[in-house]
């Protein structure tokens, strides 16, 4: 899959790195108990950027993230009222595999990211694993985007600045997973509402991302077992209803055919 995700934050990362500002980036991955779900990638950056690179929101050609079938939310103002641009953009996944893709096609800092999803018997595992990293801004730059712009995108500038993805970048991972989180298996401690939350090294080190979760039979679809009852009370208050009203149907003939039978004894 294109790697269009990383163009864009490799163009939001080197202006704010020339703005000698910060973005925040958050990608959320939430897998629903049918193995569905949705993965969003949010961008924050601070009014002094666009103060700085006020062509930023203009720069940002969003066709080829639509053409990827992702949904967009902006780019605007933050609903705070903060100031600054905001920029959310949304893909929904029918399947590991295809989450897998979506999340590998998210480039750096997120490699090696992959979505697992098993049955052993009853029991249904979900597995998600990937690291994150990124020694310096030349990571972004896969084989197409130096082809197209010739090099690094504003390599010398950069360098010229002294900025680092330290000094320009905030990233987090939070994912949400179905059924019980196995401590053993992941290695991040879930909030209270159960979201596992990974950040991006600031040293150039990588982040190992760790999480196992595994589903009961029935588990996150707690309407079944009483939409059921309820069947099954509709079910047998239906077949003795039918039990009553053939009963019934079966005497009221018998009566009848006998009451018949007697008149006609009764004639000869």
């Amino acid at each position: 899959m294109d790697r269009v995700i990383t163009r864009l934050v490799a163009l939001l990362a080197c202006a704010v790195a020339l703005a000698a500002c910060q973005l925040d980036v958050t990608v959320d991955v939430v897998v629903e108990s049918d193995g569905t779900g949705l993965i969003a990638v949010t961008v924050l950056a601070d009014q002094d950027v666009l103060d700085q690179v006020p062509t930023l929101v203009d720069d940002l050609v969003l066709d080829d993230v639509i053409e990827a079938g992702w949904s967009i939310d902006g780019p605007r103002a933050p609903d705070d009222g903060s100031g600054g641009l905001f920029l959310q953009m949304t893909h929904p996944f029918r399947s590991q595999g295809e989450a897998t893709n979506l999340l590998q096609s998210l480039g750096p800092p997120f490699t090696q990211m992959e979505l697992g999803r098993g049955t052993n018997g009853d029991i249904t595992t979900n597995q998600l694993s990937g690291r994150l990293v990124l020694s310096g801004f030349d990571d972004f730059a896969d084989a197409d985007l130096v082809a197209s712009v010739g090099g690094q995108p504003f390599a010398d500038e950069i360098a010229a600045s002294g900025a680092t993805p330290a000094d320009s970048f905030n990233v987090t991972l939070q994912a949400l997973l179905p059924g019980v989180i196995k401590s053993e298996q992941t290695n991040v401690e879930p909030d209270a509402n159960g979201i596992l939350t990974w950040e991006l090294p600031d040293n150039g080190s990588a982040a190992l991302i760790l999480a196992q979760s595994t589903q009961q039979p029935g588990e996150g679809q707690r309407w079944a077992r009483p939409l059921s009852i309820l069947a099954l009370i509709a079910l047998v208050a239906w077949v003795s209803f039918m039990t009553i009203f053939i009963g019934y149907v079966t005497v009221a003939r018998f009566r009848r055919a006998r009451a018949y039978k007697h008149r006609h004894l009764g004639e000869q």
